[in-house]
């Protein structure tokens, strides 16, 4: 075997290998998504009927919330990015990250100092080795939150808003929306203080079309308050985790599939150009053969 020939064939073996590598990991990453589409359609109720609850206290009582009070002299802002502990998945941390970059410009222009949270290790990785100041981070659970995790996430943010000295006035989100198997977009939102003109239900809620029902607070007004915003923040926050999820998957999916179908079609090029190798050494051998027999039956004539 001629060293051209070598050459394709080990090549057609890696590419082969990285195949069923990536062929694997999209299968994984199919599975993944129904669980974690579920994951969002079951968290999205429970976050509809807290925003509806919060929007009845703040609109129809007089109290007044730090959560609910926008400061006019904002002079610190907190961003939270969402992106993946792995990568593989395409455009999809980067496309979030350039959404953060992008709002972070938008408050500086504004007068105001960004502070950023950032939850998964290619947000961290970004952000550190450009030497860009990181608040707080979370890492481990961006393919498969929690509600703890959630929880864990949004109570640094709730105490860094409601900090009497040192703290941020306004607190804005980062992540993906999940639209469909093709189609996920970076989002942002201000998620305190809550803008009551800005809170949006699921399109099931909306398709509803209800009305808000009477409410009696007990004890009062700030202290329901007081229970349900922290609520509200974690519900939010849960669910752009479980959206994030089902894009993250959803990007590495495509991303594997592209990679598969790439790597069959190096393995067709790199096959067609093995037989083309084959081929020209058949050829040359033949080609030595008659050459060689030829010499001998002139030598043969020549002693005669």
């Amino acid at each position: 075997m001629g060293a051209q020939l070598r050459v394709y064939k080990r090549r057609i073996r890696s590419v082969t290998a990285t195949k069923k590598i990536t062929k694997a990991m999209e299968m994984i990453s199919a599975s993944r998504i129904v669980k974690a589409q579920r994951a969002v359609a079951a968290s999205t109720p429970y976050a509809d009927e807290l925003t509806r609850a919060v929007t009845a206290v703040a609109t129809r009582s007089n109290a007044k919330h730090p959560l609910t009070t926008e400061n006019p002299q904002a002079t610190k802002a907190a961003v939270l990015l969402i992106t993946a502990d792995r990568g593989l998945a395409g455009g999809y941390s980067t496309n979030a990250i350039k959404q953060a970059v992008a709002l972070a410009a938008k408050l500086r222009d504004e007068g105001k100092d960004v502070v950023t949270y950032i939850v998964g290790r290619k947000g961290v990785s970004y952000y550190n080795f450009r030497n860009l100041q990181v608040a707080g981070s979370w890492t481990g659970f961006s393919d498969k939150p929690t509600y703890g995790d959630a929880k864990t996430v949004a109570g640094d943010l709730i105490e860094a808003f409601t900090a009497e000295t040192g703290g941020v006035d306004e607190i804005h989100l980062v992540s993906t929306k999940f639209e469909s198997m093709l189609t996920q977009t970076a989002v942002d939102a201000r998620l305190l203080p809550l803008k009551l003109d800005e809170v949006e239900l699921s399109d099931e809620s909306k398709a509803k079309n209800e009305i808000f029902p009477l409410y009696d607070f007990e004890p009062s007004a700030e202290g329901v308050l007081d229970a349900l915003l922290p609520r509200y923040v974690e519900s939010r926050i849960y669910n752009a985790l479980l959206q994030s999820a089902a894009s993250e998957h959803a990007a590495r999916r495509r991303a594997m599939k592209s990679a598969t179908d790439n790597a069959g079609e190096l393995i067709k090029s790199l096959t067609r150009l093995a037989n083309s190798a084959r081929q020209a050494e058949i050829t040359q051998e033949i080609s030595e053969i008659v050459g060689g027999a030829n010499a001998l039956a002139d030598a043969s004539r020549g002693s005669e």
